[in-house]
């Protein structure tokens, strides 16, 4: 069943060469209850660990049945391990954040059997310790410690059992408990070793293999053997498991991956909050910031679409020669004629009005209020899209006859007349008495300027009964459609120079005509560098969360050593880890990551309160947010994982 043929194993201890094995070659046969023994140092333990496939000989053949054990890959040798051998430590190596059962059922779940769950229940059971299944091992003495280990060895059905040390933390009763189990399983067919120091448990054995100095000194045979029994169901199972349906026969199940990543989490809650705390900063950030940009572009988008359609702005500025303005004389004066001669250009023009600015004191019984006044035209109302929310604008009758008709904004609204209807009522405003026709539509406020604080009345009579001006402050135009902006643009100037007999070089300083594509576009791409400068700061602080991860999952590494040597020890193959370690680092940065996306979203509304941003989270940010939190966990989660699966099951085993 077993066969070692000079076999040689050196170890490297700094600059010290320890010889552990020395030519040993050694025959068992199916069935038979061995005995290693030997004083420390003397290589008994490393042959154990050679024959369970937990290390490698450097030099000489094993075969297990008719199959070389030699040149299998390290995926073979855990197949092998998890269906053929079963372990008994001397420290039992139970896992202590699960169960008697969870611990039972370990090998089970790297051997994709999940319908034989129900065996580890009964193999508790039939170690007696039926009534503390679900203990856990602080809960359980060195006895029932050891059952455990015992339970969990058998529950995958192994042929060969290998015990070392199984005694050694036991006291005297306990012994007797677990080489009556041991022997009773021998008895059942089970081929078991036992590395011992002991001399009264190498005596239950049937027989004693003597070693020292890394040798075999003697072979002893304490009682007959049995008729061998056949190697053919070793071959057969090996067979399987090196087999293509074998590969598939241990496939362990993504669920129970998780299952124990989630385990491994909980069993340690500050440290796996810490990480989460990491990635859910970072992802709020992402979140917060994205929504914030995404808010200043509707804003915006809003503040355009107030300014009205395909609109031109024509204002004066003052002549400049090499960067010094001319005296005042130099800046071009616009009247009502100019406005009428922009009008005439119909086949680009659709929509002119004119437009003075200033400041006015509102005055309504006790209450008055300081707000800006607009002077404007009866077209002014559908090119810039303050279409009275209720009541009516003026007519062209009252621009003519310069009535004291006014429309008031919102915030005036609710500074002099709080709740009370003002449609119908006098104010007073620079101590002229007006008749409010209408309310303008609510345009917002953003933390600068409030577009609903505002008064507008007729052009002529702002000019001439309230600022008393002369001129024309501005002028808005509205082309007739998209294509023609330009066109018009250029029509506007050329009129402008030839009305006020200009050159051209005057024509640039002396006038401005603004295209509110032009303020758009530079707008939303100034609105569009900030969004990426928030959200690469943002991205920096999920990068320094994924860092984090990653140190928590290399110090998880380090921890959880002897855990990883004692899976690899019941079939664990290097996959099976890698998955686990990055399914932790993912389900950590998936939790952050949701965890994330509602504090960011809660952030936002708060900004939106009491900040008075505008915000807005996107579908896509949220996207964002998820799937690079979960590129984080993947990333930085992939070398912790790679440097767990890396480690030798023995190397891991004896770490302290």
């Amino acid at each position: 069943m077993l066969e070692l043929k000079n076999i040689h194993k050196t170890y490297q201890m700094g600059k010290v060469e320890v010889r552990a094995l020395r030519d040993i070659s050694l025959t068992i046969t199916p069935g038979e209850f061995v005995a290693i023994m030997g004083p420390s140092g003397s290589g008994k333990s490393t042959l154990m660990h050679v024959l369970g496939l937990l290390d490698r000989a450097d030099a000489g053949e094993y075969r297990l049945g008719k199959h070389k054990i030699n040149g299998l890959a390290d995926d073979e040798l855990s197949a092998i391990r998890n269906r053929l051998i079963g372990f008994v430590f001397q420290q039992f190596h139970l896992l202590p954040r699960m169960t008697a059962l969870d611990n039972v059922e370990l090998p089970l779940i790297y051997a994709g059997k999940q319908v034989f769950a129900g065996k580890a229940r009964r193999e508790i059971e039939e170690v007696g310790l039926g009534d503390r299944i679900s203990h856990r091992p602080n809960e359980l003495s060195g006895g029932q410690q050891q059952r455990v280990a015992i339970a969990r060895a058998l529950v995958s059905a192994p042929l060969i059992i290998l015990a070392d040390e199984p005694t050694g933390n036991l006291d005297s009763k306990s012994k007797e408990e677990i080489i009556a189990i041991l022997k009773a399983l021998n008895q059942k067919g089970k081929t078991l070793i036992i590395v011992t120091h002991e001399a009264d448990i190498a005596a239950q054995a049937k027989r004693v293999i003597k070693m020292f100095d890394g040798r075999i000194v003697s072979d002893k045979a304490l009682a007959p053997l049995r008729e061998p029994a056949s190697e053919g169901r070793v071959d057969e199972i090996i067979d399987a498991l090196l087999s293509k349906s074998g590969t598939t026969y241990r496939k362990t199940k993504f669920f129970e991956y998780l299952h124990q990543a989630a385990r491994a989490m909980l069993s340690h809650k500050m440290r796996s909050f810490l990480s989460v705390l990491g990635i859910l900063i970072g992802v709020a950030a992402v979140i917060a910031m994205l929504a914030l940009g995404q808010g200043a572009k509707e804003s915006i988008k809003q503040q355009l679409l107030s300014l009205g359609s395909n609109l031109l702005v024509v204002r004066p500025g003052s002549a400049k020669v090499h960067g010094v303005a001319m005296e005042p004389g130099a800046m071009t004066r616009f009247t009502f004629l100019d406005v009428s001669a922009i009008g005439r250009l119909s086949e680009l023009v659709a929509r002119v009005s004119p437009s003075v600015e200033g400041r006015g004191q509102m005055e309504y019984a006790s209450r008055n209020w300081n707000t800006q006044v607009s002077g404007v035209g009866v077209d002014y109302a559908p090119m810039r899209a303050v279409e009275p929310a209720l009541g009516r604008f003026f007519t062209e009758d009252e621009v003519k006859t310069r009535a004291k008709v006014a429309l008031l904004g919102t915030t005036v609204v609710k500074e002099l007349f709080g709740d009370k209807d003002p449609i119908g009522e006098d104010v007073k405003l620079n101590k002229i008495y007006f008749k409010i026709i209408g309310i303008l539509p609510s345009k917002g406020a953003s933390t600068f300027h409030d577009q609903d604080d505002t008064v507008i009345i007729p052009v002529t009579t702002a000019m001439y009964r309230v600022f008393g001006k002369e001129y024309i402050d501005t002028i808005f135009v509205e082309a007739k459609n998209t294509e023609l902006i330009e066109p018009a643009q250029q029509a506007i100037k050329e009129l402008m120079i030839k009305l006020h007999r200009l050159n051209k070089s005057e024509a640039e300083d002396s006038f401005q005509i603004r295209n509110m594509s032009d303020i758009k576009n530079t707008l939303e791409t100034t609105t569009r560098t900030m969004s990426v400068l928030l959200g690469s700061i943002a991205a920096i602080s999920l990068f320094v969360g994924g860092i984090g991860i990653m140190n928590i999952m290399l110090v998880s590494v380090t921890e959880r050593t002897r855990e990883i040597g004692l899976r690899k020890a019941i079939g664990a193959n290097n996959k099976d880890i890698m998955i686990q370690f990055l399914i932790e680092a993912v389900l950590m940065s998936f939790i952050g990551g949701i965890s994330g996306i509602i504090l960011g979203s809660g952030v936002s509304v708060l900004i939106t309160l009491f900040a008075g941003w505008s915000v807005k989270v996107s579908l896509s940010s949220v996207l964002l947010a998820t799937v690079f939190s979960l590129m984080v966990g993947v990333g930085f989660g992939l070398w912790p994982a790679k440097q767990a699966a890396a480690l030798n099951p023995i190397d891991a085993l004896r770490y302290e």
